[in-house]
C-alpha cells in the first residue's frame, strides 16, 4: 500500500508503512497531490525507496487534508440494509445519493462543530469508507472501476438528523453545515485490486465501537456505486464518494469521533459547539 498525503501547511507527501517523503522529491513533475490522481489511478507512482530524501515517520507529521480542495463530495445513505433498518426504512433499490458542499470538508482533527441548538439539537457521526476519483470518466463498467479510482480514506460524516426528520426533503441542509465531514489524513493507493469484501468499518465514539460492519453487506459496493454515478454524470479527479455507515451515533460537545476502515486508516476529530 502506498499512501498521498499533505501536511497541515500543505506540503504534498508520499509514503509506505514506513514514513512519508515529500511528493516533489520522488516524482519532481508532481508539484501537488492532485497532480498524483491520475498516476495512482493508472498505478505508476513513484517508488518511495526511490527518492533522495529519508522518510519521516507518521507519527511525526501533522496531516492536513490529503487535497487542498475535493471535487462533487457525494454520499450514499441507507447502504447497510441494518442502519436502514435502525432508521425504520425502505431498502432502497437503487443508491440513495445526495451532495455536500466543499465547506462541509475539515481536515484530520477536525474539530467537529455543532450548529446551534436553535438550528439543531441532534447530531449523529457515522464511519465511513469513501473512494477518491483519479480520472475524468464517463459511462465506466464495474469492471473498469479501479483503473479510474485513485485510492480510498476513512471519513466521518455528519447529520442533523432532527432537521431531517422533520422534512426527508431538508437532506442537503442537514448534511450541509460546516465540519460536517472530517476527511482522513491519507489516501490509501493499493498496490493491487481492493479486496472490498474483507474489510470492516466502525463508527467509534469515546472509545467505544457505537456500530460496524463489513463491506461485503453494503446494498451497494463501492465498484457499483462508481459505477451507477458515471452514467449520470461525467467524474472527475477529485470526487469524493462517501460509501455510506454502519451506524450513526448521537453525539455531543465533549464527545471524541473515529472512523476506523481495515487497511484503509482512522481518522477522528473532537467534537465542539
Amino acid at each position: 500500500m502506498q499512501y498521498l498525503a499533505r501536511t497541515a501547511d500543505g506540503r504534498p507527501l508520499l509514503g509506505d508503512e514506513e514514513g512519508f517523503v515529500p511528493l516533489s522529491a520522488a516524482a519532481p513533475d508532481l508539484e501537488t497531490v492532485r497532480d498524483a490522481l491520475p498516476r495512482a489511478a493508472a498505478g505508476t507512482l513513484p517508488d518511495v525507496d526511490a527518492a533522495p530524501a529519508d522518510r519521516v515517520d507518521s507519527a511525526h507529521v501533522r496531516f492536513g487534508p490529503p487535497l487542498e480542495r475535493f471535487g462533487t463530495l457525494w454520499g450514499i445513505g441507507l447502504n447497510y440494509a441494518e442502519h436502514a433498518g435502525d432508521l425504520d426504512e425502505q431498502r432502497p433499490d437503487e443508491p440513495a445519493s445526495f451532495m455536500k458542499p466543499n465547506t462541509a470538508v475539515t481536515g484530520p482533527g477536525g474539530p467537529i462543530r455543532l450548529p446551534p441548538v436553535e438550528q439543531s439539537n441532534r447530531v449523529t457521526a457515522e464511519a465511513e469508507l469513501a473512494v477518491l476519483m483519479g480520472r475524468s470518466c464517463r459511462n465506466v463498467d464495474e469492471d473498469a472501476v479501479d483503473d479510474v479510482v485513485a485510492g480510498y480514506l476513512p471519513v466521518i460524516d455528519m447529520t442533523a438528523e432532527d432537521i431531517l426528520q422533520r422534512n426527508p426533503r431538508f437532506l442537503t441542509r442537514a448534511k450541509s453545515f460546516d465540519s460536517f465531514l472530517v476527511v482522513g489524513p491519507t489516501i490509501a493507493v493499493p498496490e493491487t485490486p481492493l479486496a472490498f469484501e474483507e474489510l470492516t468499518v466502525q463508527t467509534i465514539v469515546n472509545d467505544r465501537v457505537a456500530a460496524e460492519n463489513e463491506v461485503r453487506n453494503m446494498l451497494f459496493p463501492p465498484r457499483e456505486i462508481v459505477s451507477f454515478h458515471s452514467d449520470v454524470m461525467t467524474l472527475e479527479p477529485g470526487d469524493l464518494f462517501s460509501t455510506g455507515t454502519p451506524g450513526a451515533e448521537p453525539i455531543e460537545p465533549g464527545d471524541h469521533v473515529r472512523a476506523s476502515v481495515e487497511t484503509i486508516g482512522d481518522v477522528d476529530a473532537p467534537v465542539v459547539r
